[in-house]
């Protein structure tokens, strides 16, 4: 079986859920965002870019190898 290497997003949480709607707020826990300047790796995958395209004005992307 090959071995195909996903690619990696860094997503970083650059502004407050703090007074956004429950469902954004919701959306950074699941990305295991917990506060400004935190950062975590996900796998390029459908479901985590959507996530990503639910708070885009909370967080900053940036593609890892």
């Amino acid at each position: 079986m090959a071995d195909k290497k996903a690619g990696q997003l860094r997503v970083t949480q650059v502004k407050s859920g703090i007074g956004r709607k429950k469902n954004q707020r919701d959306t950074l826990r699941s990305l295991g965002l917990k506060r400004i300047n935190d950062s975590v790796v996900q796998e390029d995958r459908p479901e985590i870019r959507g996530m990503v395209a639910t708070v885009p004005h909370l967080v900053s992307v940036e593609e890892i190898s």
